[in-house]
């Protein structure tokens, strides 16, 4: 279950206005809304990869899993994928516009020595610079129970892969985890001047998961403190985030 956007956006309303602290607009909140999204999404990578570094307790992998399940709504699986022309290459990130990290690559083979003649594996990943040694070795050579395949990034695609042997009439198909969509609090202006949440309007609740209400607001309570130069907003939302840390930590 997602974060609804409109009660992210009361609290932070109800707490910005408070001892009359400044006002954020429909507009800058929505601002504030994407870049907190955005940072509150990535440090989890950044958490996941610290923590595993680190397991020395039970506690720790405990953490672990609530932070794999949180980028577990973010993953993607079995997402077939065209090749350029009749290449080997895959255009990733041109083909998926919203993806974030690639995970792990299937290649299809048609092979009527297999069973219902098609032949699916998981293909290796393979440095760019180590390719030539592969390609050119009969004992590392990729075949068709063990391909293999390399990433490189090219202008504005920067997540593109060649795959060996190539599929020939195959398939190749990808798992990825993606990129938040963008929030979006839609509203109507009433006789009075004031925004009120439009709820017959396309609105974009936040992606994350629901357990990241509170964060979401102490983050975006921040970003509207620095934007309107209320030092006591920066500091009160400073000291909630500094309570959710040593939570987190406990």
């Amino acid at each position: 279950m997602s974060v609804n956007i409109n009660k992210v956006y009361q609290k932070v309303l109800a707490l910005a206005n408070k001892e009359q602290r400044g006002y954020i607009t429909p507009q800058e909140f929505n601002l504030f809304a994407d870049h907190a999204q955005q940072d509150i999404f990535e440090q989890y990578f950044y958490d996941l990869e610290q923590r595993q570094r680190g397991i020395g307790s039970e506690s720790s992998y405990e953490i672990i899993s609530n932070i794999e399940e949180k980028i577990a709504v973010f993953e993607q699986y079995n997402y077939g994928v065209t090749a350029v022309g009749a290449s080997n290459e895959y255009w990733i990130s041109s083909e998926i516009n919203n993806i974030y990290r690639l995970g792990d690559v299937r290649v299809i083979y048609n092979d009527p020595s297999s069973q219902d003649n098609i032949l699916a594996v998981q293909a290796s990943k393979t440095r760019l610079n180590e390719l030539s040694k592969y390609l050119n070795s009969p004992l590392t050579a990729p075949t068709k129970k063990n391909p293999i395949y390399v990433r490189y990034s090219i202008s504005n695609s920067p997540i593109r892969i060649r795959v060996y042997p190539s599929p020939m009439g195959g398939s190749v198909k990808v798992d990825y985890i993606r990129k938040p969509s963008t929030p979006n609090w839609t509203y109507v202006i009433s006789s009075t001047g004031n925004a009120l949440f439009d709820q017959n309007a396309t609105t974009s609740h936040f992606d994350l998961h629901w357990s990241e209400e509170t964060n979401l607001v102490v983050k975006i309570l921040l970003l509207a403190g620095v934007s309107i130069k209320e030092a006591g907003l920066v500091q009160a939302a400073g000291q909630e985030e500094m309570k959710g840390i040593q939570q987190e930590k406990q």
